[in-house]
């Protein structure tokens, strides 16, 4: 997307848009059977361990100035990448649908009290209609609008906060079962599901290293925020469903407008960077065009499907991401490698696999390590592409 240079004040402002989001919200009521000491340890750990990465990921954009599917070349080669850009593009068209689907779903429970009317299907094409407004509107720029619309997100934030934790915390201890790494693999999951996002925006930067710092922090720390308010709400108020969370802290029309607002601004950062991974699969494919594509695409899932593998999503963008990101990572700042013009670089792709299959196998045995897969296997990962790097030569294979 094209436009001035963006300043790390801009990018902190993209970034906390981002993070406001009732999906992230809904992700840390899933906490509550940790109890408040130990779900926050865990959300936090698993946030530091995400964050860590997103900023790596942000910078590698920032220093070489390539968008997030470009810098994957680095370590899996030109038409290597096109299989990330596939599974990206794959991923967003999810990510919209989720986001499109609880932004109606938490607007149509809202609005039912506001304008006696209860209709979701209406909610999630006003929505899908307002994502692609924001797109054509030149969704990177920040004008005064969108810093008055993001002030106003922080303060309806700050209010729905001092309403929750200033309840009286509830009689019926929370139901259900989670393990504290399970809960740390869910909070690193959100930051790493923006891994294959993040250079798309820092690759514009003024100052690589300001830019990247402010996108990892405030994505961040807001998250952690958001999580922090799921819980607080599903262990004080005893309610783990977006809309009566905002019901009960009095916010009918500002809730409203806090939900629709944060769906919008968190999902054009899916649909835009779908389309920047499509230019790259082939760059017939132009970035703003499909990414309206996959805005229709997305609310049409959302009107027709449901979300009841939410955590299984998570999991699934982990698995495939996490390895390569390890893998790229390592690449760019041990290895100090480059773009080497390969079509395919078969080393890299292969330890991609092995660190993909590693994942999936101890998701499926149930193995635990205290501080969840990611951390583990991403280390794993990047162990095998020092030595594979060091058997085979730095540039490729």
């Amino acid at each position: 997307m094209s436009g001035k240079p963006l300043s790390a004040s801009s990018a902190a402002l993209i970034w906390f848009g981002a993070s406001v989001s009732v999906t992230e919200i809904a992700a840390g009521t899933l906490f509550a059977p940790l109890g408040w000491e130990r779900g926050m340890l865990a959300q936090i750990l698993g946030h530091v361990i995400g964050g860590l990465l997103f900023f790596a990921a942000a910078y590698i954009g920032a220093a070489t100035g390539k968008s997030a599917m470009e810098s994957v070349r680095l370590s899996f080669g030109r038409r290597g990448s096109v299989l990330f850009s596939a599974a990206n593009v794959l991923q967003l068209v999810g990510w919209t649908a989720v986001m499109v689907f609880y932004g109606a779903q938490v607007s149509a429970a809202l609005g039912a009290g506001l304008f006696a009317a209860d209709s979701y299907l209406l909610w999630a094409l006003a929505i899908g209609a307002l994502i692609v407004v924001w797109l054509l509107a030149g969704a990177r720029e920040t004008g005064r609008l969108k810093i008055m619309i993001v002030a106003a997100m922080l303060l309806i934030m700050l209010w729905l906060s001092w309403k929750v934790f200033g309840a009286t915390p509830a009689a019926v201890a929370p139901a259900g079962e989670m393990s504290f790494g399970t809960a740390v693999e869910l909070s690193a999951a959100m930051p790493l599901s923006w891994l294959p996002l993040a250079a798309d925006y820092t690759r514009h930067s003024q100052c690589p290293k300001a830019a990247a710092a402010a996108s990892a922090v405030s994505y961040t720390l807001t998250s952690c925020w958001m999580y922090a308010l799921g819980l607080a709400a599903a262990l004080f108020t005893g309610q783990s469903d977006a809309a009566q969370i905002l019901l009960g802290a009095g916010l009918v029309s500002a809730g409203v407008f806090v939900v629709v607002v944060s769906t919008v601004t968190t999902a054009f950062l899916d649909t835009y960077s779908a389309g920047v991974s499509a230019n790259n699969i082939w760059r017939g494919f132009a970035e703003i065009p499909v990414a309206v594509a996959v805005t229709v695409i997305g609310t049409v899932l959302a009107v027709f499907l449901t979300m009841s593998e939410y955590e299984g999503f998570l999991l699934w963008i982990a698995s495939v991401f996490a390895p390569m990101a390890a893998v790229m990572i390592t690449d760019f700042f041990v290895m100090k490698r480059r773009d080497t013009g390969l079509d395919f670089d078969w080393a890299g792709l292969a330890v991609w696999l092995a660190g993909f299959v590693l994942y999936r196998y101890l998701l499926a045995t149930g193995w635990e390590s205290g501080i969840g897969l990611t951390a583990p296997v991403m280390a794993a990962v990047a162990v095998l592409t020092v030595a594979v790097r060091g058997v085979f030569g730095r540039k490729a294979v």
